[in-house]
């Protein structure tokens, strides 16, 4: 949990091992309810490293002072990534 919205992240660290590392992140919106999309991997305990690049859209919603996950969409792919910009850029 964060107090702010740049200090949201999606860094996962368990017994001192880092399993989910935030590659980057972009704010979409800010405010009582927060929409951000974070670029990062997950660790492959059988290869012992990084895997592929995956994509998720997080909502927060700010109470108590704090900033709590709400929502979350996993973009699967890289194809499905281009498929949601191209269903986007359609309706433009």
């Amino acid at each position: 949990m964060a107090d702010t919205i740049d200090e949201i992240t999606i860094n996962y660290e368990e017994d001192g091992q880092l399993l989910v590392k935030e590659i980057d992140k972009e704010i979409l919106t800010r405010g009582a309810w927060t929409t951000i999309v974070f670029h990062y991997q997950n660790w492959d305990k059988k290869n012992a490293e990084f895997g592929k690049d995956q994509f998720i859209i997080r909502r927060y919603q700010k109470v108590n002072g704090t900033y709590m996950p709400k929502t979350k969409f996993n973009i699967s792919s890289q194809k499905q990534a281009g498929q949601v910009i191209a269903a986007l850029q359609k309706w433009q």
